[in-house]
């Protein structure tokens, strides 16, 4: 992206990928947002602290499974949530936000669950938004909550994925939510997504890659094609939300068992393989890991936190795939996921699954040069969790703060064709 040498301003932007409950991020599973008291004041006050500390001109959260697992039962809470959440003191000065609510959870052709908030700080003056249906932008002025259904709104562009994506989910939520904003001139795309999950641990470790990466690979495959495909003009984006990126099960087992004998226990009716069991070789044959479908039981949990479980990162390899389309800063922080939902057991993970790095803030190599780089010292750059020590979910909650150029050269190949309503 080609940047004016003069006339630059600095906006510092917050964005948060996953802010649910089981899972600009809030985690995304129903206790982070719509759980238990202790659970809902963790994420008002580790949010209230981000704006506290950095102060950011334009903060967006994504948040997937938004009402939770249970959503039927829970969606009522959501605009309690919401109206508790824009009226709260600390949020005072963002004098404009969208919220974007996807909760029309009977319409199973279009539910995703997914939820996004966008708030504007009072001293940011020039900033526009993007109708996808009348194809130019449009000034945002006052606070706008938007729900049931989104299909209809033309400030945003939703899609489930086909459910031939992942047929052994009958009742998938998994899509995606693309805004667009311009900021004194310069474009850009926020994308909320949700990826599919390992439906179970002996399928993932069968194969290396699994296919269960294969399927995730072919959906954010789709949504960058849509993304960039020929019925807009083409901006810089940042993609994040809940990647559902798991590490390579196969390697991840072969290195951490590498000297263990493997016992294999099937189902006496249909002789199916329903438990792996690896022991050492000796020490008393100690069990090191218990493989099931939904459980991933490994002795010593230190493996992954010692050094934020950065040795673990050679097997984090989905990105790979597409990394001349999709550029990530480096990862400092412990696995995101699976986490403890136990108020007390903050740092804890349950052991379900492979804790891996889900949740993510991804951008395109252009949007890599609006993030400022430091001329000294001073950190202006932070990839990190919110509240590590905290349950906030089964995930925890990524952050990227950043200082942006925002002045930029209007290039007809950009966004120069697309008018700005001053309206």
């Amino acid at each position: 992206m080609a940047l004016c040498a003069s006339s630059v301003r600095y906006v510092r932007i917050y964005v948060i990928p996953s802010l649910c409950c089981a899972g600009v991020a809030l985690p995304q599973a129903p206790c982070a947002v719509l759980g238990t008291t202790a659970q809902k004041g963790h994420l008002f006050i580790c949010l209230f602290q981000v704006v506290h500390t950095h102060k950011p001109h334009f903060m967006a959260l994504h948040c997937q499974e938004f009402g939770g697992k249970n959503y039927e039962a829970s969606m009522s809470h959501v605009d309690k949530f919401v109206k508790e959440l824009l009226s709260s003191d600390a949020m005072k000065d963002y004098n404009r936000a969208r919220v974007y609510l996807d909760e029309n959870y009977k319409s199973q052709e279009h539910f995703t669950a997914l939820g996004s908030f966008y708030f504007l700080h009072e001293s940011l003056k020039n900033i526009y938004q993007f109708d996808f249906k009348a194809k130019k932008y449009k000034k945002v002025t006052g606070k706008e909550i938007y729900s049931d259904t989104l299909e209809s709104t033309p400030m945003l562009e939703k899609e489930k994925f086909p459910q031939d994506y992942f047929p052994e989910c009958k009742w998938s939520r998994k899509g995606f939510i693309r805004t667009r904003w311009c900021i004194t001139d310069c474009a850009f795309d926020l994308v909320n997504i949700h990826l599919f999950h390992d439906a179970s641990n002996l399928i993932a470790w069968e194969t290396s890659p699994s296919v269960y990466s294969g399927i995730r690979h072919k959906a954010l495959g789709y949504v960058l094609d849509r993304i960039i495909d020929q019925r807009f003009e083409k901006v810089s984006y940042f993609v994040f939300g809940d990647f559902n990126f798991r590490l390579d099960a196969k390697a991840v087992v072969e290195t951490l068992c590498a000297k263990a004998t493997m016992q294999t226990i099937r189902a006496a009716d249909t002789n199916e393989v329903v438990k792996l069991i690896f022991r050492e070789s000796d020490n008393d044959r100690k069990v090191m890991l218990q493989l099931e479908k939904k459980l991933f039981d490994y002795f010593n949990q230190d493996v992954f936190r010692d050094n934020n479980g950065t040795a673990l990162l050679e097997f984090d390899r989905e990105l790979s795939v597409f990394k001349d389309r999709l550029y990530e800063l480096d990862i400092s922080f412990p696995p995101s996921y699976p986490y403890s939902e136990d108020s007390s057991q903050g740092k804890q993970y349950m052991n379900t699954r492979c804790p891996a790095w889900c949740d993510r803030i991804l951008m395109s190599h252009s949007a890599k040069e609006l993030i400022l780089k430091s001329e000294n010292d001073e950190k202006i750059v932070i990839y990190d969790h919110i509240g590590p020590n905290v349950c906030m979910g089964d995930h925890k909650v990524t952050k990227l703060n950043f200082l942006a150029l925002t002045q930029c050269c209007a290039r007809e190949e950009k966004y120069g064709k697309h008018k700005i309503s001053r309206n």
